[in-house]
């Protein structure tokens, strides 16, 4: 018994299949990428030589419309061929019931228009054109790329700014409602510092980025911090990245395991606050004792100035360095082999689909380049280690200022306690 198989891949939307995917033992594959020459190649081989089954994943693969998939499916069936449709577990045997068929043809129709509407996305995509639906705020649409709105884009300029200043989401969505009048909720916020179109990026349905196609709100640089700034906020406690004390979150009693929360105490009648570390969820008797916040604070600072130079010195800096240089690298090659595409075109080396085919594929492995270059720390960290190791520095920010800096180094503080006594460990990110 003869068993062959065949799949048809639009470049544009899919790639081969793997050849194992058919669990059958397949005598022999043929495979057609955009064109169907080797179905072509199937009829003449099957003159020659008889097969028992033909397995495809669809029946709409046969043809671009139904008319075609008829067609194929009655020479297939002169040929004595049962075909399989593996996705759907459709056999059609020698003696085909025409009743059965048509109960397909439907299907077959609205796979092949959902194919056509991809095929136009991915066309599009190619191209580098927005896609389908309303310009992101801060964008307008034009003809072929997004184009700056003048009156909506400094808003979400300053959004951004705010961000970076202050590191809180919660402060950001605020921030424009008390300035501009403009509200927002929180899940929107983040999808604007997520979102790679005020990178000067276009993202799709795919997940694929194509990089610098149209001007960007933010750069390089400041995208990167958000990056990290996001990521950092990710492993602190809800609410905690916005919270108006520096020490929210990151305090942990080492004794019970719980999570340190910032309370205030007033005195009756008088202006004077107290502020306080107390465990969120102790399991002790008798309970963790609070802690004064500004005790905890100070020996903090204390700790930082003293062991944040030697634990960025300990750092393997060269190798992290040569890491975010070789993909530097990676990135020129890439842009090099862009700026070649048009003369090769022009020599006919390449028509115009396969050159544009190439371009779409190189901005997307550079996109991907640059997101893994976002991720590498900075290059000049020892020098910002000298700069944060003066206790002056820290004593001259506010507290939302010392927030953003102690997120940007602290993973967590660990309070140990020995009967009345405490000391506590500082564990850096790095």
């Amino acid at each position: 018994m003869k068993i062959i198989a065949y799949s048809y891949s639009d470049p544009l939307l899919e790639s081969i299949p793997d050849p194992g995917m058919w669990g059958w033992e397949v005598d022999k594959i043929y495979t057609d990428l955009g064109e169907r020459t080797q179905l072509k190649q199937l009829f003449k081989d099957c003159k020659k030589e008889t097969a028992e089954y033909l397995l495809i994943r669809r029946l709409e693969e046969l043809g671009d419309t139904v008319q075609n998939v008829c067609e194929v499916l009655a020479k297939l069936e002169q040929l004595g061929l049962k075909i399989v449709a593996i996705e759907s577990q459709f056999i059609i045997q020698e003696e085909i019931n025409r009743v059965d068929l048509l109960k397909f043809i439907s299907e077959i129709q609205q796979n092949q228009r959902s194919r056509q509407i991809r095929q136009g996305h991915a066309r599009n995509r190619v191209k580098a054109l927005p896609p389908p639906g309303k310009a992101p705020y801060g964008y307008r649409r034009s003809k072929d790329r997004y184009g700056l709105d003048r009156s909506a884009a400094p808003v979400v300029k300053d959004f951004f700014e705010h961000f970076l200043l202050y590191g809180s989401l919660r402060g950001a969505v605020r921030y424009l409602e008390q300035k501009y009048g403009k509200k927002i909720s929180v899940a929107t916020g983040r999808n604007w510092l997520i979102n790679p179109v005020y990178r000067g990026d276009l993202a799709f349905k795919n997940g694929e980025v194509i990089c610098n196609t149209h001007l960007a709100i933010i750069s390089r640089e400041e995208a990167a911090q958000v990056e990290r700034i996001l990521r950092r906020n990710r492993s602190l406690p809800p609410r905690s990245a916005s919270a108006p004390r520096s020490l929210s979150g990151l305090v942990v009693c080492e004794n019970c395991g719980s999570v340190m929360t910032v309370v205030r105490v007033t005195a009756y009648r008088k202006q004077r606050e107290y502020l306080y570390l107390r465990p969120t969820n102790c399991s002790k008797q008798p309970k963790c004792k609070s802690m004064l916040y500004e005790e905890i604070l100070n020996q903090i600072i204390e700790v930082i100035c003293q062991e944040l130079p030697r634990a960025v010195g300990g750092l393997k800096m060269p190798r992290r360095e040569g890491v975010k240089e070789r993909l530097c690298a990676e990135i020129e090659a890439k842009e090099q082999i862009l700026a070649q595409l048009p003369a090769l075109r022009e020599s006919g080396i390449l028509d115009q689909e396969t050159e544009q085919l190439r371009i779409y594929k190189l901005r997307t492995e550079i996109a991907d380049l640059q997101s893994q270059v976002s991720q590498q720390p900075p290059g000049n960290l020892r020098e910002i280690a000298k700069a944060v190791s003066l206790k002056q520095f820290w004593l001259d920010l506010s507290e939302s200022e010392r927030r953003f800096y102690f997120r940007e180094f602290i993973s967590k503080v660990e309070i140990m306690r020995e009967n009345d006594n405490w000391k506590l460990r500082v564990i850096f990110i790095f």
